[in-house]
C-alpha cells in the first residue's frame, strides 16, 4: 500500500539512506496518518530507526523533538551533525550498504524470508533485500 508522504528507505537526504524515512514516519505519525505497524524510534534496538540514531550519536526523542518543532530535513541533519558522532564518508558509505543490503546474504536472512511469506510474498525471488520487501509492500 502506498503511503502518501513516506519515502523509500534509498532516498538520500544528506547523503544518508534512510534517514528522510524516518523523518517521514515521525512527521506522519504525529499527524496520525502512519498506518499501524511501522516501527518508530528504538522500541527494538535491531529497528533501523533505532540503529541509524545509534550510527548519527544522537539520541532518538531528541530528534523526534526537532522534527515535531518544524525543522526541515536539513535543520534535523545539521543539528544531528552539530550534536551527534557526524560520521565520515567512508561511515556513512558503510552505513548506506548495510541498510540496502540488510537481508540479502546476512544473519538477517531467515527473518526476511518468514517476512515475506507473512506478507504473501514467498514465491518473489526477486525480493532479496529488506529494502525489496518494503518496495513491494508499499508499491
Amino acid at each position: 500500500m502506498k503511503i502518501p508522504g513516506l519515502r523509500a528507505a534509498d532516498e538520500k537526504v544528506g547523503g544518508l539512506v534512510h534517514f528522510g524515512r524516518m523523518l517521514d514516519k515521525i512527521r506522519l505519525a504525529r499527524a496520525g496518518t502512519l498506518p499501524e505497524g511501522y516501527f518508530l524510534g528504538e522500541g527494538d534496538f535491531s529497528w533501523w530507526d533505532a540503529r541509524l540514531c545509534r550510527f548519527l550519536g544522537v539520541p532518538y526523542a531528541g530528534l523526534r523533538e526537532r522534527v515535531e518543532s518544524g525543522a526541515s530535513d536539513e535543520q534535523v541533519l545539521a543539528w544531528c551533525r552539530e550534536n551527534g558522532s557526524n560520521p565520515g564518508e567512508e561511515e556513512t558509505h558503510i552505513w548506506n550498504t548495510f541498510i540496502l543490503k540488510r537481508g540479502w546474504r546476512d544473519e538477517a536472512s531467515p527473518g526476511l524470508e518468514e517476512e515475506k511469506v507473512d506478507c504473501g510474498f514467498g514465491d518473489r525471488d526477486d525480493i532479496q533485500t529488506f529494502l525489496d520487501l518494503q518496495k513491494a509492500q508499499e508499491s
